[in-house]
């Protein structure tokens, strides 16, 4: 049994060990970063305000650490961990406030061990993960803005909004849900109304570099997300099925949860107090997302795609606590302790166990081997640099971040050939039999790709 005592050293334990042992042991097990990284540092070779997927603060958070560690894999292992341990903090202080309970809000964020979003995902740093502290902090300074209407709060809450967006598109579903909140529970709050339009404003002014960027590129960003969740497809049955699995997914991914809170609950009786404001908070701020979602998915007949729900489960643990607060059996603890236990390893165990015996994974590419031959083939060539890299995220972004010379990544050139010369150092990627009849420089193949190289002699 955990004393009360100890709670603030065990959960900064807890911190350490998760952020030590998700970084150790996808830098030991893989060979290659994830399909996303690699995707975010390709962007990253030349920062934008937007790219064609997503929005650019995950690519802004890789050339971060690029500039401080290099191609060294284990920083971007440590830099996802950071993200999720962030988080994960702000869960805990944010549950502190509502729970005003030290013990009930170390339960909380123990709970999210439970949920593999917060685990065996969190190796591949990408959009959903970027978002993961933006969304507890957005969620944290607004709680703090309502009850103290302190203006610093509310800039930060501005601030931190922002980035969350800034991160992906699908953090307006929280946004969205704490102004419905604040929308219904208006007379309470009025006071705060200046400061939390203060906020607003302050996010937009964050904004505009990213929405000048959308118009200058057609809205690339925004199209590519609704064509990933399949509304271009109109088929009726679309709107009945997509929300149905959802919610089903919903339901399977959260088992394990309900498990670790349910082994400690007495009885499974509960009255909410909707009078009271922390539990209307929490439910807005836990169920209104994933009900704007459901909708969003019936409207449209969009397909929600499990990943997308990473940062929409972080209060949670919270949620049912506050819930089952007087029905949670002290003698029993002990049973979540172990379950917590079970899952704190089990997670990492079948991570690096599926590393270690399927080798047919992204992770087991060998970008490093690939790009040092590439490397040798070029030097045996030409005098200059490598400055640009052509072709998908994945085989030319492995190049631009394996090379010594952090070319910029290209995806398509287009119509802008004219502008490249063979004293920028252009390698470009691709289909070997479509680049060996049109490489007007040196080709080469490392199955499955072709390099054709345009450098000076």
């Amino acid at each position: 049994m955990i004393s009360k005592k100890n709670i603030n050293n065990t959960i900064y334990l807890f911190f350490f060990s998760h952020l030590l042992l998700w970084t150790i042991i996808p830098s030991f097990s893989n060979t290659n970063l994830p399909l996303d990284t690699i995707e975010a540092l390709a962007w990253a070779s030349s920062l934008e305000w937007g790219y064609n997927k997503h929005p650019p603060f995950s690519a802004f958070a890789v050339e971060f650490f690029y500039n401080i560690f290099g191609n060294r894999d284990w920083a971007y292992y440590l830099l996802s961990q950071i993200f999720v341990i962030a988080s994960f903090y702000f869960v805990w202080k944010f549950s502190l406030l509502i729970l005003e309970d030290k013990f009930f809000s170390f339960l909380a964020v123990l709970t999210l061990s439970s949920i593999f979003f917060y685990n065996f995902t969190t190796p591949e740093f990408n959009v959903n993960v970027s978002q993961l502290p933006f969304w507890a902090l957005t969620v944290y300074f607004f709680w703090k803005g309502l009850s103290f209407n302190k203006r610093i709060d509310w800039i930060l809450f501005g601030f931190f909004s922002a980035f969350g967006f800034l991160s992906k598109y699908l953090f307006i579903y929280i946004l969205l849900s704490l102004f419905i909140f604040f929308l219904f529970n208006f007379k309470k709050y009025k006071k705060s109304m200046k400061n939390y339009f203060l906020s607003i404003l302050i996010s937009l002014i964050i904004l505009i570099p990213h929405f000048n960027w959308l118009i200058d590129n057609n809205f690339v960003t925004i199209f590519y997300g609704l064509n990933r969740s399949g509304i271009s497809d109109l088929n009726l049955i679309n709107h009945f099925k997509n929300p149905i699995i959802f919610l089903f997914k919903q339901f399977i991914i959260l088992i394990p949860f309900f498990l670790m809170i349910f082994v400690i609950v007495k009885k499974l009786k509960f009255k909410i107090n909707t009078k009271d404001k922390k539990n209307l908070f929490l439910i807005s701020i836990n169920l209104i997302p994933i009900l704007l979602l459901t909708l969003t998915s019936i409207i449209t007949g969009a397909k929600i795609r499990t990943m997308w729900m990473t940062p929409f489960y972080l209060f949670i643990g919270t949620l049912f606590l506050m819930i089952f607060k007087k029905e949670i059996d002290q003698i029993k603890i002990k049973r979540f302790y172990y379950i917590f236990l079970l899952f704190f390893i089990l997670s990492p165990a079948i991570y690096l166990g599926v590393s270690l015996v399927d080798k047919t994974k992204r992770t087991d590419f060998p970008g490093k081997e690939i790009s040092r031959l590439v490397q040798n083939k070029w030097d045996n060539n030409f005098t200059n640099e490598i400055k640009i890299v052509i072709g998908d995220e994945w085989s030319a972004g492995n190049l631009s971040y394996h090379l010594y010379s952090r070319p910029t990544w290209i995806n398509d050139l287009k119509n802008d050939t004219s502008n490249i010369t063979e004293d920028q150092g252009v390698i470009y990627t691709g289909n070997p039999k479509i680049l060996k009849e049109i490489c007007p420089g040196v080709f080469g193949t490392i199955k499955p790709y072709g390099y054709c190289m345009i450098g000076k002699r």
